[in-house]
């Protein structure tokens, strides 16, 4: 099974053909802290990643999705300044993981929340 996912799968790395295509006519021009493969056509400009592991554009970082758009024209480490020391690492999307972010009252956080401060009335039908 492993040998047809890997020509037929699309959702979980570059399938087996277009990851030969892209390498075949492509120039590797740099990897990312993910371990991301970044490609640049020979013949028509355009500009390609080979991702590691899935598939989910938000795993990109955010000089290197300038690079793939052509807001830059340079490799991201040589054409841009080094990030500042308070810059946070990029992340994914974590909706829908456990690490998604859950305020007080989520059901998944047993849907309780704090007694409101007592400026709230409910809406009745008769105006009360």
């Amino acid at each position: 099974m492993g040998l047809l996912k890997r020509i037929f799968s699309w959702w979980d790395g570059a399938p087996l053909v277009s990851g030969w295509t892209i390498r075949r006519g492509g120039q590797n021009v740099g990897t990312d802290a993910l371990g991301n493969l970044y490609y640049a056509g020979r013949k028509n400009g355009r500009r390609y990643v080979v991702y590691q592991g899935s598939n989910d554009a938000s795993r990109i970082p955010p000089e290197w999705h300038g690079w793939l758009h052509h807001q830059i024209d340079g490799i991201p480490e040589n054409a841009l300044p080094p990030p500042p020391e308070f810059l946070k690492p990029a992340t994914g999307n974590l909706t829908g993981t456990a690490d998604a972010y859950r305020p007080a009252g989520a059901l998944e956080r047993g849907g309780r929340r704090q007694a409101a401060s007592g400026d709230y009335h409910a809406w009745t039908p008769s105006g009360e």
